[in-house]
């Protein structure tokens, strides 16, 4: 039943978000646990927009993303009932912004569901970045709870990485 609820609300979301931001859209992606798998009925769904036009500052783009909410409330506000207590977070880049990369970018490259993605805008970075990683002997290690990356495993003090 988790994994189905899961998949509903991706489906739901997906489709407010196509209404919503209509032809602004650009890229709509599931990361994080969800995407990995190794979700629990307290993970909160990851969700990266890539979208045109958005106003200045995260704050001011929480504030419109909270007309897709409002939509998507009452499915939100039944899951406690089935024991999930789930919640969006949510991450919004202009195609500009993501072009230019991101830290966050990095586990995508393994663990992402892309769920729209106009003329394989976001596929495209994805691919960039995947080369550069393999280019540098990039390495994903898992400890404790969570991934790190290892760069380059021959990296001297003093060298510079870039992505």
């Amino acid at each position: 039943m988790l994994k189905e609820k899961f998949e509903e609300l991706q489906i739901r979301l997906l489709s407010e978000i196509k209404s919503y931001y209509k032809e602004r859209l650009v890229s709509v992606v599931i990361f994080g646990s969800v995407a990995r798998g190794t979700f629990g009925f307290d993970s909160d769904l990851d969700v990266l927009i890539i979208a045109r036009r958005l106003p200045q500052g995260r704050m001011r783009r929480a504030k419109e993303f909270e007309i897709v909410e409002k939509k998507l409330d009452p499915f939100l506000k039944s899951l406690p009932d089935a024991g999930i207590n789930t919640f969006l977070s949510v991450v919004f880049k202009t195609p500009a912004e993501a072009q230019k990369g991101s830290p966050l970018f990095l586990d995508m490259v393994e663990d992402s569901r892309i769920l729209f993605d106009r003329e394989g805008f976001f596929a495209n970075i994805l691919e960039t970045l995947r080369g550069k990683l393999k280019k540098l002997g990039a390495k994903r290690v898992w400890k404790g709870n969570s991934w790190y990356w290892i760069l380059n495993p021959n990296l001297k003090p003093g060298e510079i990485i870039e992505l």
